[in-house]
């Protein structure tokens, strides 16, 4: 249970995918295990940059949301057919993807984690890890 007023780290850096948030190991939900395979094959790729937050409670989009950089177009689709194939074979089914074309942004939806692969600069650009890692205001101050 979140409590108001208590800051949550719910974020990782790179060359930690076997740490995933409390929250995460306390669950013991299939999420968890799609997350650790969802990190575990960023790692593989060599994706840098891979920061995990834990949207559970935030948004009814799901419940973790991995943000993760490839070095150019090519590295970032090269990551998500690897992490598309390896969702497959570990029973996740077919997840949906947006921008896989294109390589500048890639949105994987595989349910309960959803993941985006961005070129360098496009994920400056964006910063969308800032939006959700901000702190939960207080009811009292939003007027």
């Amino acid at each position: 249970m979140l409590q108001k007023g208590k800051t949550l780290r719910t974020a990782h850096s790179k060359g930690n995918a076997a740490s995933v948030s409390s929250s995460a190991l306390e669950s013991g939900n299939a999420a968890f295990h799609a997350l650790k395979l969802v990190l575990a094959s960023l790692e593989e790729s060599k994706a840098e940059d891979v920061v995990s937050i834990d949207i559970t409670g935030k948004s009814a989009l799901g419940d973790h949301m991995v943000v993760s950089s490839g070095r150019s177009s090519r590295h970032v689709t090269a990551i998500c057919d690897h992490l598309l194939r390896e969702l497959k074979s570990a029973g996740f089914g077919s997840a949906k993807v947006e921008g896989l074309s294109h390589g500048d942004w890639v949105l994987i939806d595989a349910g309960d984690i959803i993941v985006h692969v961005f070129r360098p600069e496009v994920r400056e650009f964006y910063n969308i890890e800032k939006m959700w890692m901000a702190p939960e205001v207080e009811e009292d101050t939003v007027h």
